[in-house]
């Protein structure tokens, strides 16, 4: 019995991680695609096992579009102006003179 338990568990860890070395390195459709029936089979789950907030998080991480930081999504295709402080001083390189 113990050995059955044992390819059981190791065969669990090898899905495991092929499924998140799938969901961290393959294309983001397919990570978004994995994502979603993810979440929709934990949703499908009983209730007695609680894991309905965890099918939600799963739904908003999959539908979530990240940019290639995770941050804003615009990758610097908007161009907005430094915003300058009235204390900055401008000093043009030519006026820079030479210390000896």
């Amino acid at each position: 019995m113990n050995a059955v338990l044992d390819n059981f568990l190791v065969a669990a860890v090898l899905l495991v991680s092929l499924g998140y070395a799938l969901v961290k390195l393959g294309p983001r459709t397919l990570r978004k695609r994995i994502l979603w029936h993810l979440s929709l089979i934990l949703g499908s789950a009983p209730s007695f096992m609680r894991l309905k907030s965890v099918a939600q998080r799963v739904a908003t991480a999959s539908g979530k579009a990240q940019a290639a930081c995770g941050g804003c999504d615009s990758c610097g295709t908007e161009s907005s102006p430094v915003p300058r402080s009235p204390s900055e001083i401008n000093v043009p390189v030519a006026k820079i003179g030479r210390r000896i």
